[in-house]
């Protein structure tokens, strides 16, 4: 069974071979820490990532309750614009904040 906290057990994520963190450094550790019920350390590795899974989920199961009601299973889903803009921004913001030197935001 291979450990994420490992270095190198998984392999080497390229934009952290550079020294940059990606908005994604961490996701396959904060996983395993959630399945563990470790919030905290899922926290610590990708905050990001804790963070929207909730909405993701939540958009999921909306989906699923609509289709369950007889709506169409692969109607495209409207997003405004606004949403993606801010997306934009939250995981720009996100990795520059998580690239300062001795942010508590690196994984």
């Amino acid at each position: 069974m291979r450990d994420p906290h490992i270095d190198g057990s998984w392999g080497h994520c390229p934009t952290a071979l550079l020294g940059f963190w990606c908005p994604l450094c961490g996701s396959l550790r904060a996983v395993n820490d959630l399945t563990h019920l470790d919030l905290g350390a899922a926290a610590s590795s990708n905050l990001l990532l804790v963070v929207a899974l909730p909405v993701v989920l939540v958009l999921w199961v909306r989906r699923l309750v609509a289709c369950w009601r007889g709506g169409p299973a692969l109607a495209p889903v409207a997003v405004a614009p606004t949403v993606w803009w801010t997306l934009a921004v939250v995981v720009t913001a996100f990795t520059l904040a998580r690239n300062v030197p001795g942010s508590w935001l690196a994984p």
